[in-house]
Order: structure tokens, then C-alpha cells, then sequence
């Protein structure tokens, strides 16, 4: 009897031992499980994020820490200010690139910025907005004029430290214009010759444009089929000052290499 109840015991630890590795089993399975569901959880927050961040900025890479010491801006299509242009235009929207351009400042990572432009102009405002911002940078800022850099888009190219044009380019330069309800009274009119004054203001300061020369293409007849200004070309915007050479990117990732060197004679920041 005492050896049947031996045996009995040593089957009962038995089985108690294999329900515990059982359970143990299920218990690394639970876990197994657990932490892919979280892998899962994380893998789809990121690519949400990154969606959200195309729909936002238009771009998935806000300036974090970026594999190069350069940082590229893009500034395309119209630049879109305090009222929402239709889904079919192309826009750039201003309140967009306003915190990117205080991380970029704020990133130690980023030692200078390149701006690309094609722009075909857009809210007076949020483009000298912008302008301020590039031109208030501390690190070395260089732009690009590809395709357009037309009306409210000169005061962006001009504002960074040094300033290139493809040969093929053009930038469109015409007083300030309204679309849309005006009031006829004699303040509407002041109020657009001091906002074209804060134009014309800001490109001679930050480039070597004379005003009288600015203010003759910008004031020209004949040279645009509906309109008064002037359609300038590449190497015609480096001849009047506004624009300091003709190139394209290879060009201009070279002098913001010098610039981040800190070569004095190309460190010089047009005042």
C-alpha cells in the first residue's frame, strides 16, 4: 500500500510538472505575442506619423537629424497666405514653413540651408514673412531660381546669403496687385504703395539692385502682354544686381560648403 501510494505521488508531481512547463509555455506565448502586437502598434504610429506629415508639410522628413549638415527647402507652386487657395492650384502654405524654419535654426546639426524656387508669387504678406525668417537665419543660407521665382517669389530669393539663378529662369517683377472686392477710397490705394514699398525696400537691402532700376522694370510697359513690369531671364537678373550668379545646384552646394567653412569673403552678408 505504501508503495502504491508512492507511485501515486511520484505521477502526481509529474503531471504537476507538466501543467507548470504548459503554463510556462503559454506564458512566453502570451508575451511572444504581446510584445508583436506592440512591435505592430509601433510600426503602424510611425507610418501614421509619416502620413500625417505628407498631408501636413508635404514632405514625410522635418528637420530633425538629417544624414547631411545641409537642410533643403522647397518653396513650389503658389505661396499660400492668409486665405486657402482651391485644391487644384499647387501651394506652398506659409504657416508650414515658418516652425521649419525656427528648427532649422535651432538644430545644431544643420550647419546651412539651399532653398529651391519655383514659384509663381502669391500672398504679398506671407512672402515677406518668409523673407524676413530666411533672412534672419545665423547659418549660411544659399537659394536657387529654378523655373520661376516670379513677384512676391524675388524677395525670397534675394533674402538668403547668396542667391543663383538657372540660365533658363525667369522672375517676373510688377507692382502690387488685388483680386477681388476693393473698397474705391483713397486709403486702399496708400495701403498698396506702402505694402510696395516694403517690397521694394526689402530686395534692395538684401541685393545689389539699384531702387531706381528695380522700380524701372517693375513700372515698364510693354514687356508683359497684360500687365506693366518686366519678365527677366537668368543671366539678365545677375547683370542688374538682383541676383548674384547664374548656376544650378552644383554651384550652389559649393558655396555653401564655403560659407559653413567660414571662408570671410564668401561669409559676407549682404546688409
Amino acid at each position: 500500500m505504501e508503495h502504491s501510494l508512492l507511485v501515486h505521488t511520484k505521477i502526481s508531481l509529474i503531471n504537476l510538472d507538466r501543467r507548470s512547463v504548459l503554463f510556462m509555455n503559454s506564458n512566453n506565448h502570451q508575451d511572444a505575442k504581446t510584445e508583436v502586437k506592440e512591435e505592430t502598434k509601433k510600426d503602424e504610429a510611425t507610418e501614421s506619423s509619416i502620413v500625417e506629415k505628407i498631408q501636413e508639410l508635404g514632405q514625410s522628413n522635418i528637420p530633425q537629424v538629417p544624414d547631411s549638415n545641409v537642410h533643403v527647402l522647397t518653396i513650389i507652386g503658389q505661396v499660400e497666405g492668409h486665405i486657402q487657395l482651391p485644391p487644384q492650384n499647387k501651394t506652398t502654405k506659409y504657416e508650414h514653413l515658418l516652425p521649419q524654419l525656427i528648427a532649422i535654426e535651432q538644430n545644431p546639426k544643420i550647419e546651412g540651408l539651399v532653398i529651391l524656387l519655383n514659384t509663381v508669387g502669391g500672398d504679398v504678406e506671407a512672402g515677406l514673412a518668409l523673407s524676413e525668417m530666411i533672412a534672419s537665419i545665423s547659418k549660411p543660407t544659399v537659394s536657387i531660381v529654378l523655373g520661376g521665382g516670379h513677384s512676391i517669389g524675388v524677395p525670397i530669393a534675394v533674402a538668403t546669403n547668396y542667391s543663383f539663378i538657372v540660365p533658363t529662369a525667369t522672375m517676373t517683377i510688377h507692382p502690387i496687385r488685388l483680386t477681388g472686392l476693393v473698397i474705391g477710397v483713397p486709403q486702399t490705394f496708400e495701403y498698396l504703395d506702402k505694402m510696395q514699398d516694403r517690397v521694394i525696400n526689402f530686395v534692395v537691402n538684401h541685393s545689389h539692385i539699384k531702387e531706381e532700376k528695380f522700380k524701372d522694370l517693375m513700372f515698364a510697359k510693354g514687356n508683359l502682354t497684360r500687365d506693366i513690369g518686366t519678365n527677366v531671364v537668368g543671366k539678365d537678373a545677375v547683370e542688374y544686381g538682383l541676383i548674384d550668379e547664374v548656376g544650378g545646384v552644383s554651384e550652389a552646394m559649393k558655396k555653401i560648403a564655403e560659407l559653413i567653412e567660414g571662408d570671410p569673403e564668401q561669409k559676407e552678408v549682404i546688409q
